[in-house]
């Protein structure tokens, strides 16, 4: 997923595995909202990283069958996390670390050898986000025995809305943040709003695909070709479906939905590749716009998204 604008200024740069864009109306405040987005990036790696051992989810999911009090900001992104998995009935579920690690998924993207020829580990479904005990006005937390947290489902789409969020209050101008397809703003729109293309993946360059306009809130596209990865002579994703421990049915290529905030719009859109089939009916009921690519290469349009910038369903 790429912006394109002739007005606001940016900057890019790798983050948290994937590309950063910062994008910004005034081009006197692209330093500040970049120091801003750095801010804000160092503090939610620091706390819910699943590949640093210093970090607070690692130091949790350590010490896992204990309680332990846990800092403001991992405390927020955990109850993001545990919302969105109430929200899709299980479908994003944060207990899904051991899943992922079975899969290879085991070192930051970047440092993943896609072509290694090891085994899959016996793979088993996710614990069940109901069984995280959490006090969310003490701040304590206690994993399951046996269970690993991972808040990649919703992580850098949450840091999406804080950084564009506190830089659009901080600087008084148009903000908008892009990680890896995430997309997040705050602030006043230009004219003709955010022009955002919309891709079948994260590659950079995005292959050419249609372009809406959003005027805030957000927009994430989820998809299983781009951050990939071989083991046993299985073709690997970072997408995991909680009740399996496993890859989701192969049904969707990418799914793309607009929401009020890039978290609502990522939970959808990594719901909808977990649900497969189910994915029409459930996005339906909850009247967000979406953009669903089959593996095929078949689009579907929903709650009003259409290719022309124009609306419709079908």
């Amino acid at each position: 997923m790429t912006v394109t604008t002739s007005e606001p200024v940016k900057v890019c740069f790798p983050a948290l595995g994937t590309t950063a864009t910062l994008l910004v109306t005034d081009p006197n405040a692209l330093a500040a909202a970049r120091a801003v987005l750095d801010e804000e990036l160092a503090a939610v790696a620091a706390a819910c990283s699943r590949f640093r051992p210093d970090s607070e989810l690692s130091r949790a999911n350590a010490v896992a069958g204990s309680t332990v009090r846990i800092g403001a900001v991992f405390a927020e992104a955990l109850e993001v996390a545990l919302r969105a998995a109430e929200f899709t009935d299980g479908a994003v579920d944060p207990t899904v670390g051991a899943s992922v690690v079975a899969l290879g998924y085991d070192r930051t993207f970047t440092a993943l050898r896609p072509q290694d020829v090891g085994s899959v580990r016996p793979v088993r479904p996710a614990a069940d986000w109901r069984a995280v005990q959490w006090d969310g006005e003490s701040r304590l937390l206690r994993v399951p025995q046996g269970t690993a947290l991972d808040l990649g489902a919703t992580a850098k789409a949450w840091v999406a809305d804080r950084a564009a969020r506190r830089a659009a209050a901080t600087l008084g101008c148009g903000v908008l943040v892009n990680l890896g397809g995430d997309v997040a703003t705050g602030g006043q729109a230009p004219p003709g709003g955010w022009r955002i293309a919309i891709a079948d993946d994260h590659a950079e360059p995005a292959p050419a695909g249609p372009t809406v306009s959003i005027t805030g809130g957000g927009l994430a596209t989820s998809g299983t070709t781009a951050r990939t990865w071989r083991r046993g002579g299985r073709v690997l994703h970072h997408i995991v479906d909680p009740a399996t421990g496993d890859l989701p049915t192969a049904v969707w290529r990418t799914v793309s939905v607009a929401a009020g905030t890039c978290t609502d719009a990522n939970t959808a859109s990594t719901a909808a590749i977990v649900l497969g089939e189910r994915a029409v009916s459930w996005l339906r009921g909850t009247g967000l716009p979406a953009r669903l690519v089959t593996v095929d290469g078949t689009v579907v349009h929903l709650g009003g998204w259409s290719d022309d910038g124009t609306g419709g369903d079908r």
